[in-house]
Order: structure tokens, then sequence, then C-alpha cells
């Protein structure tokens, strides 16, 4: 039995309410397909493929898109997506842990900040590498530790801890991590920054948003909401004091690292 089970399902509960966010994540979704260097014709598999903006966008390249998601209502929306964008992808519900493909079944896999979820990282990246050909690209998106979304992670992860042994996912935007966890695996590893613009007419405004929309921040403050309104109103106000400092001409940076490697 997978011992993390009961967090993976909770997980799964609280992105279901992601869509809303899908516009910000949409123009970085472009910047990680062109780095890919995705041609018409290449297998692609876009792991924890959310509302599906990468898959989408590889496929509109001419690629053979599959997309993989734990949650089923971002898959729903994923396959509207796909639908109005006129390109076929074959969706998948599951989990990176077990990707229910073929050894070596892909030109390319990717992933725009979802595969760094997953608690125990060397088992996903096992299955991305698995799934992968010899001479393939793997690319992921990620969130730096010292820069605001993971920020905002730890913060969250101070008030709902992890279970134990659950790898945080700011991890997967350290560099040296990074390299370590991909080792003798890969060559050619380059990492590049990007940057997202996320709109809002105030910290309050983004922090609302977020706590409608992402995950872990919307499970938190449906907790806190029930059980302690002192420590909400604390969070609100850590939460306000670390965004503040991303917050300008009514956007939020959102500072992210790009990892491209090749199979060996």
């Amino acid at each position: 039995m997978d011992p993390f089970e009961s967090f993976k399902a909770a997980q799964k509960q609280g992105w279901a309410h992601f869509a809303p966010l899908e516009a910000f994540t949409t123009p970085p979704a472009a910047v990680l397909v062109k780095r890919s260097g995705i041609r018409a014709g290449q297998r692609v598999l876009d792991v924890a493929c959310g509302t599906g903006v990468v898959a989408v966008t590889a496929a509109r390249r001419g690629a053979q898109v599959t997309g993989l998601d734990l949650t089923p209502e971002l898959l729903e929306r994923a396959r509207e997506n796909s639908k109005i964008a006129g390109v076929e992808i074959d969706w998948h519900e599951g989990d990176v842990a077990k990707l229910p493909f073929a050894d070596a079944a892909f030109d390319t896999v990717l992933s725009q900040y979802g595969h760094m979820f997953a608690p125990r990282p060397e088992v996903a990246i096992a299955e991305m590498l698995r799934v992968l050909k010899p001479g393939g690209t793997i690319a992921f998106s990620t969130w730096p530790p010292d820069f605001f979304v993971a920020r905002m992670f730890a913060l969250v992860a101070r008030y709902v801890p992890p279970p134990p042994g659950a790898a945080p996912p700011p991890a997967w935007g350290d560099p040296s991590i990074v390299r370590q966890r991909l080792g003798a695996a890969v060559k050619d590893l380059v990492f590049s920054a990007g940057t997202m613009l996320v709109p809002a007419l105030s910290v309050q405004h983004h922090r609302t948003n977020t706590e409608k929309s992402a995950g872990p921040t919307r499970k938190l403050v449906e907790t806190l909401a029930a059980t302690d309104l002192l420590k909400l109103q604390t969070f609100r106000a850590e939460y306000d004091a670390i965004a503040v400092e991303y917050f300008d001409e009514n956007v939020v940076r959102q500072d992210y690292l790009i990892t491209r490697a090749t199979k060996i």
C-alpha cells in the first residue's frame, strides 16, 4: 500500500479548484515547450498536466501528446481546452509514482509546476525517466526556494506540516538538488530562469485568489476557518508580508526555474 495514499487523496481534492489560475500558467507553458525543442511528430508526455496548458501548446506544434494528472476535475477542463484548440490529446487520470506507460514510450517528458508535488521525488523522477527513450528530453518548471511561490508553500507547511518522509516541493527549484536527483541518468543538463507575472489589484486580491484555487492554501484556509480564526488571521498577515515584496504595478512577480536534460 502507498504510504502517502491519504496525502495524495487530499492533494487530489485540493487541486480540483485550480482552473481559474490557468490563465497565468499559460504563457510559461509556451516557454517550457519552446525551450524543450518540441517538434511535430514527437511523442510527448505532460506529467501532472493540470488543465492541459503545456499539453495543448505541444500538440499545436504537431506533437503526439499524452497528458496525465491525479485530479479528474482538472482533466475535464483539459479535455475542454484541447477540444476548443482543435487538437487530439490522450488524457489519463493517474499518478506520477506509477505511470501507466511502457518503457521508452516518449521522446519528451515535461512537467510544469506538477511533478514537484509528488511526496517521493526519487520515485517520480525514476518513473519519468523510465518512460523516456534514451536520447530523449526531460524538462520541467519548478519554484526556486528563495522566491515567492516557494516561500508561500513553506509558510503553508509551517501551519500544516506534510506527513513524515514527504519531500518539500520547492526542493525541485534548487539546481544542486535537481542535479543530484537526476544523477548519472542524464547529460547536457541546463538550467534557465523564467518569470510569471500575475495580475492583482493588491496583495490581498492575490491571496484571496490563491485561497480559492491553490490546493495546499485552500485546504489550510478551510481548516483554519473552521477551527481557529485567530490563527487564520495570523497566516493571512504573514502571507501578505511575503507577497508585498513581489508586488508592483498591479502584478505579483513569480520567478521559476526551467530544467532541461537529455536521457543517456
